[in-house]
Protein backbone atom coordinates (compact mmCIF):
# COMPACT_ATOMS: atom_id res chain seq x y z
CA UNK A 1 0.00 0.00 0.00
CA UNK A 2 1.37 3.37 -1.04
CA UNK A 3 1.27 6.40 1.23
CA UNK A 4 2.02 10.08 0.97
CA UNK A 5 5.73 9.53 1.61
CA UNK A 6 5.94 7.25 -1.46
CA UNK A 7 3.53 8.87 -3.93
CA UNK A 8 5.47 11.85 -5.21
CA UNK A 9 4.29 11.67 -8.82
CA UNK A 10 0.84 11.35 -10.34
CA UNK A 11 0.15 9.94 -13.80
CA UNK A 12 -2.49 11.75 -15.85
CA UNK A 13 -4.64 9.73 -18.24
CA UNK A 14 -6.53 10.51 -21.43
CA UNK A 15 -3.71 11.43 -23.79
CA UNK A 16 -3.00 8.03 -25.28
CA UNK A 17 -2.95 9.30 -28.86
CA UNK A 18 -0.48 8.83 -31.69
CA UNK A 19 2.31 11.38 -32.06
CA UNK A 20 0.64 12.91 -35.14
CA UNK A 21 -2.64 13.49 -33.28
CA UNK A 22 -0.83 14.92 -30.25
CA UNK A 23 1.10 17.37 -32.48
CA UNK A 24 -2.17 18.43 -34.14
CA UNK A 25 -3.77 18.91 -30.71
CA UNK A 26 -0.74 20.89 -29.59
CA UNK A 27 -1.02 23.33 -32.51
CA UNK A 28 -4.81 23.75 -32.14
CA UNK A 29 -4.56 24.18 -28.35
CA UNK A 30 -1.74 26.70 -28.67
CA UNK A 31 -3.77 28.76 -31.18
CA UNK A 32 -6.81 28.62 -28.92
CA UNK A 33 -4.79 29.68 -25.89
CA UNK A 34 -3.31 32.58 -27.84
CA UNK A 35 -6.84 33.72 -28.75
CA UNK A 36 -7.84 33.48 -25.07
CA UNK A 37 -4.83 35.60 -24.11
CA UNK A 38 -5.40 38.20 -26.84
CA UNK A 39 -9.15 38.48 -26.23
CA UNK A 40 -8.91 38.89 -22.46
CA UNK A 41 -5.86 41.15 -22.51
CA UNK A 42 -7.53 43.36 -25.14
CA UNK A 43 -10.58 43.83 -22.95
CA UNK A 44 -8.51 44.42 -19.79
CA UNK A 45 -6.32 47.00 -21.55
CA UNK A 46 -9.40 48.73 -23.01
CA UNK A 47 -10.93 49.10 -19.54
CA UNK A 48 -7.69 50.19 -17.85
CA UNK A 49 -6.68 52.73 -20.52
CA UNK A 50 -10.07 54.39 -21.04
CA UNK A 51 -11.20 56.48 -18.05
CA UNK A 52 -14.79 56.50 -19.33
CA UNK A 53 -14.81 52.73 -18.69
CA UNK A 54 -13.86 53.13 -15.03
CA UNK A 55 -17.41 52.24 -14.00
CA UNK A 56 -18.54 49.33 -11.78
CA UNK A 57 -19.83 47.13 -14.61
CA UNK A 58 -16.59 47.41 -16.59
CA UNK A 59 -14.40 47.02 -13.51
CA UNK A 60 -16.19 43.78 -12.64
CA UNK A 61 -15.87 42.64 -16.25
CA UNK A 62 -12.14 43.40 -16.15
CA UNK A 63 -11.85 41.18 -13.07
CA UNK A 64 -13.75 38.41 -14.87
CA UNK A 65 -11.14 38.52 -17.65
CA UNK A 66 -8.24 38.60 -15.17
CA UNK A 67 -9.72 35.55 -13.48
CA UNK A 68 -9.99 33.80 -16.86
CA UNK A 69 -6.29 34.40 -17.49
CA UNK A 70 -5.47 33.14 -14.00
CA UNK A 71 -7.51 29.95 -14.45
CA UNK A 72 -6.26 29.12 -17.94
CA UNK A 73 -2.62 29.54 -16.95
CA UNK A 74 -3.22 26.68 -14.51
CA UNK A 75 -4.23 24.38 -17.36
CA UNK A 76 -2.91 25.27 -20.83
CA UNK A 77 0.89 25.42 -20.28
CA UNK A 78 0.91 22.03 -18.50
CA UNK A 79 -1.48 20.50 -21.04
CA UNK A 80 0.67 21.72 -23.94
CA UNK A 81 3.74 20.27 -22.26
CA UNK A 82 1.99 16.93 -21.68
CA UNK A 83 1.03 16.66 -25.35
CA UNK A 84 4.72 16.49 -26.27
CA UNK A 85 6.13 14.66 -23.24
CA UNK A 86 5.25 12.25 -20.43
CA UNK A 87 1.91 12.74 -18.68
CA UNK A 88 3.14 13.01 -15.09
CA UNK A 89 2.90 15.72 -12.45
CA UNK A 90 4.41 16.05 -8.99
CA UNK A 91 2.26 15.79 -5.88
CA UNK A 92 2.82 19.47 -5.11
CA UNK A 93 2.20 20.43 -8.73
CA UNK A 94 -1.04 18.47 -8.79
CA UNK A 95 -2.32 20.20 -5.65
CA UNK A 96 -1.30 23.59 -7.08
CA UNK A 97 -3.06 22.93 -10.39
CA UNK A 98 -6.18 21.79 -8.58
CA UNK A 99 -6.10 24.91 -6.41
CA UNK A 100 -5.71 27.27 -9.38
CA UNK A 101 -8.45 25.68 -11.49
CA UNK A 102 -10.92 25.32 -8.61
CA UNK A 103 -10.36 28.82 -7.26
CA UNK A 104 -10.71 30.25 -10.76
CA UNK A 105 -14.03 28.48 -11.33
CA UNK A 106 -15.36 29.63 -7.96
CA UNK A 107 -14.01 33.11 -8.70
CA UNK A 108 -15.97 33.18 -11.95
CA UNK A 109 -19.20 32.49 -10.09
CA UNK A 110 -18.42 35.08 -7.39
CA UNK A 111 -17.72 37.79 -9.98
CA UNK A 112 -20.83 36.85 -11.99
CA UNK A 113 -22.89 37.16 -8.79
CA UNK A 114 -21.34 40.58 -8.20
CA UNK A 115 -22.19 41.62 -11.75
CA UNK A 116 -25.79 40.48 -11.22
CA UNK A 117 -26.03 42.70 -8.14
CA UNK A 118 -24.59 45.63 -10.10
CA UNK A 119 -27.27 45.18 -12.80
CA UNK A 120 -29.98 44.90 -10.12
CA UNK A 121 -28.99 48.22 -8.54
CA UNK A 122 -28.55 49.93 -11.93
CA UNK A 123 -31.97 48.87 -13.27
CA UNK A 124 -34.14 48.50 -10.17
CA UNK A 125 -32.67 51.31 -8.03
CA UNK A 126 -31.12 53.76 -10.51
CA UNK A 127 -31.56 56.81 -8.26
CA UNK A 128 -29.26 55.38 -5.59
CA UNK A 129 -26.85 53.58 -7.94
CA UNK A 130 -23.92 55.96 -7.49
CA UNK A 131 -24.42 56.20 -3.74
CA UNK A 132 -24.46 52.40 -3.47
CA UNK A 133 -21.67 51.69 -5.97
CA UNK A 134 -19.03 53.98 -4.50
CA UNK A 135 -15.32 53.44 -5.20
CA UNK A 136 -14.80 52.15 -1.66
CA UNK A 137 -17.61 49.62 -1.94
CA UNK A 138 -16.47 48.50 -5.38
CA UNK A 139 -13.00 47.80 -3.94
CA UNK A 140 -14.55 45.84 -1.07
CA UNK A 141 -16.84 43.88 -3.42
CA UNK A 142 -13.96 42.97 -5.73
CA UNK A 143 -11.72 42.01 -2.80
CA UNK A 144 -14.40 39.73 -1.32
CA UNK A 145 -15.14 38.16 -4.73
CA UNK A 146 -11.48 37.07 -4.88
CA UNK A 147 -11.10 36.29 -1.17
CA UNK A 148 -13.97 33.79 -0.91
CA UNK A 149 -12.74 31.39 -3.64
CA UNK A 150 -9.07 31.78 -2.70
CA UNK A 151 -9.62 31.14 0.98
CA UNK A 152 -12.13 28.34 0.37
CA UNK A 153 -9.87 26.50 -2.06
CA UNK A 154 -6.79 27.12 0.09
CA UNK A 155 -8.52 25.39 3.02
CA UNK A 156 -9.80 22.62 0.75
CA UNK A 157 -6.38 21.96 -0.77
CA UNK A 158 -4.63 22.21 2.61
CA UNK A 159 -6.88 19.48 3.98
CA UNK A 160 -5.39 17.07 1.41
CA UNK A 161 -1.73 17.84 2.11
CA UNK A 162 -1.20 15.29 4.88
CA UNK A 163 -3.56 12.63 3.49
CA UNK A 164 -2.12 9.18 2.88
CA UNK A 165 -2.48 8.13 -0.74
CA UNK A 166 -3.15 4.63 -2.03
CA UNK A 167 -2.79 5.35 -5.72
CA UNK A 168 -1.12 7.63 -8.24
CA UNK A 169 -3.39 7.45 -11.31
CA UNK A 170 -5.45 10.59 -12.02
CA UNK A 171 -8.24 9.71 -14.45
CA UNK A 172 -8.18 13.13 -16.09
CA UNK A 173 -5.89 15.18 -18.29
CA UNK A 174 -5.37 17.62 -15.39
CA UNK A 175 -5.58 17.54 -11.59
CA UNK A 176 -8.64 18.35 -9.53
CA UNK A 177 -9.00 18.03 -5.76
CA UNK A 178 -11.86 15.55 -6.03
CA UNK A 179 -9.63 13.09 -7.91
CA UNK A 180 -6.85 13.47 -5.34
CA UNK A 181 -9.37 12.89 -2.52
CA UNK A 182 -10.45 9.66 -4.24
CA UNK A 183 -6.87 8.37 -4.01
CA UNK A 184 -6.64 8.81 -0.23
CA UNK A 185 -6.47 5.62 1.80
CA UNK A 186 -9.29 6.71 4.13
CA UNK A 187 -12.14 9.18 3.98
CA UNK A 188 -10.99 12.74 4.58
CA UNK A 189 -13.70 14.06 6.90
CA UNK A 190 -12.30 17.58 7.07
CA UNK A 191 -12.11 17.80 3.29
CA UNK A 192 -15.68 16.52 3.00
CA UNK A 193 -16.92 19.19 5.41
CA UNK A 194 -15.05 21.93 3.55
CA UNK A 195 -16.44 20.77 0.20
CA UNK A 196 -19.96 20.79 1.69
CA UNK A 197 -19.48 24.35 3.01
CA UNK A 198 -18.16 25.48 -0.40
CA UNK A 199 -21.18 23.96 -2.15
CA UNK A 200 -23.55 25.75 0.23
CA UNK A 201 -21.77 29.07 -0.32
CA UNK A 202 -22.12 28.79 -4.09
CA UNK A 203 -25.71 27.59 -3.92
CA UNK A 204 -26.36 30.84 -2.04
CA UNK A 205 -24.53 32.66 -4.86
CA UNK A 206 -26.91 31.03 -7.33
CA UNK A 207 -30.00 31.94 -5.29
CA UNK A 208 -28.75 35.52 -5.03
CA UNK A 209 -28.36 35.73 -8.82
CA UNK A 210 -31.88 34.31 -9.29
CA UNK A 211 -33.28 36.85 -6.81
CA UNK A 212 -31.52 39.69 -8.64
CA UNK A 213 -32.92 38.68 -12.02
CA UNK A 214 -36.43 38.14 -10.73
CA UNK A 215 -36.48 41.78 -9.63
CA UNK A 216 -34.73 42.96 -12.81
CA UNK A 217 -37.27 41.20 -15.06
CA UNK A 218 -40.21 42.46 -13.00
CA UNK A 219 -38.87 46.01 -13.30
CA UNK A 220 -38.21 45.76 -17.04
CA UNK A 221 -41.63 44.35 -18.01
CA UNK A 222 -43.38 47.73 -17.85
CA UNK A 223 -40.55 49.96 -19.07
CA UNK A 224 -39.32 50.17 -22.67
CA UNK A 225 -36.24 52.14 -21.58
CA UNK A 226 -35.27 49.56 -18.97
CA UNK A 227 -35.89 46.72 -21.40
CA UNK A 228 -33.32 48.38 -23.69
CA UNK A 229 -30.83 48.57 -20.82
CA UNK A 230 -31.57 44.92 -20.02
CA UNK A 231 -30.84 43.84 -23.61
CA UNK A 232 -27.66 45.91 -23.71
CA UNK A 233 -26.07 44.94 -20.40
CA UNK A 234 -27.92 41.96 -18.89
CA UNK A 235 -28.03 39.71 -21.98
CA UNK A 236 -24.19 39.47 -22.17
CA UNK A 237 -24.09 38.71 -18.44
CA UNK A 238 -26.82 36.06 -18.71
CA UNK A 239 -25.04 34.50 -21.69
CA UNK A 240 -21.78 34.31 -19.71
CA UNK A 241 -23.60 32.93 -16.67
CA UNK A 242 -25.57 30.27 -18.57
CA UNK A 243 -22.49 29.22 -20.56
CA UNK A 244 -20.50 28.84 -17.35
CA UNK A 245 -23.27 26.86 -15.62
CA UNK A 246 -23.88 24.63 -18.66
CA UNK A 247 -20.20 23.69 -19.04
CA UNK A 248 -19.90 23.03 -15.31
CA UNK A 249 -23.10 20.95 -15.21
CA UNK A 250 -22.02 18.75 -18.13
CA UNK A 251 -18.74 18.01 -16.35
CA UNK A 252 -20.50 17.22 -13.05
CA UNK A 253 -22.94 14.89 -14.84
CA UNK A 254 -20.03 13.09 -16.53
CA UNK A 255 -18.25 12.63 -13.19
CA UNK A 256 -21.38 11.34 -11.44
CA UNK A 257 -23.11 9.36 -14.16
CA UNK A 258 -20.60 8.94 -16.98
CA UNK A 259 -20.06 5.46 -18.40
CA UNK A 260 -16.66 3.84 -18.73
CA UNK A 261 -17.65 3.11 -22.33
CA UNK A 262 -17.76 6.83 -23.16
CA UNK A 263 -15.03 7.51 -25.76
CA UNK A 264 -11.93 9.08 -24.22
CA UNK A 265 -12.00 12.00 -26.66
CA UNK A 266 -15.53 12.96 -25.54
CA UNK A 267 -14.54 12.63 -21.88
CA UNK A 268 -11.54 14.88 -22.45
CA UNK A 269 -13.59 17.54 -24.22
CA UNK A 270 -16.31 17.57 -21.55
CA UNK A 271 -13.78 17.89 -18.73
CA UNK A 272 -12.13 20.96 -20.30
CA UNK A 273 -15.23 22.70 -21.67
CA UNK A 274 -15.22 25.33 -18.94
CA UNK A 275 -11.54 26.01 -19.66
CA UNK A 276 -12.20 26.26 -23.39
CA UNK A 277 -15.49 28.09 -23.94
CA UNK A 278 -16.06 30.78 -21.24
CA UNK A 279 -12.51 32.25 -21.41
CA UNK A 280 -12.86 32.96 -25.14
CA UNK A 281 -16.61 33.61 -25.22
CA UNK A 282 -16.74 36.29 -22.50
CA UNK A 283 -14.45 38.85 -24.18
CA UNK A 284 -16.19 38.21 -27.52
CA UNK A 285 -19.68 38.68 -26.06
CA UNK A 286 -18.84 41.83 -24.13
CA UNK A 287 -16.57 43.18 -26.84
CA UNK A 288 -19.31 43.00 -29.48
CA UNK A 289 -22.31 43.81 -27.29
CA UNK A 290 -21.06 46.68 -25.11
CA UNK A 291 -20.67 49.72 -27.36
CA UNK A 292 -18.07 51.53 -25.24
CA UNK A 293 -15.72 48.56 -25.16
CA UNK A 294 -16.23 47.79 -28.86
CA UNK A 295 -15.49 51.39 -29.85
CA UNK A 296 -12.43 51.54 -27.57
CA UNK A 297 -10.93 48.34 -29.02
CA UNK A 298 -11.69 49.37 -32.62
CA UNK A 299 -10.16 52.79 -31.97
CA UNK A 300 -7.02 51.19 -30.59
CA UNK A 301 -6.77 48.84 -33.60
CA UNK A 302 -7.20 51.74 -36.07
CA UNK A 303 -4.61 53.91 -34.32
CA UNK A 304 -2.14 51.01 -34.32
CA UNK A 305 -2.78 50.36 -38.01
CA UNK A 306 -2.22 54.03 -38.93
CA UNK A 307 1.04 54.19 -37.02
Amino acid sequence: MENVSVVTLFTLSGLNYTLEIRITLFVLTLLWYLMVLIGNFALIIAVVMDKSLHEPMYIFLCNLCINALYGTVGFYPKFLWDLLSSHVITHAGCLLQGFVIHSSLCGDFSILALMAYDRYVAICRPLVYHSVMTKERICIFVFVSWLIPFYGMFMNTSSLLASQLCGSQINRIYCINWMIAKLTCSKTTVNGILVFITIIIYILHGLFIMWSYIYIIKTCINSVEKRGKFMQTCVPHLTSLLTFLATMMVDVLLVQFGSKDTPQTIQNFVTIEYLLIPPILNPLIYGFKLTKIRNRILGFVKSTHKS
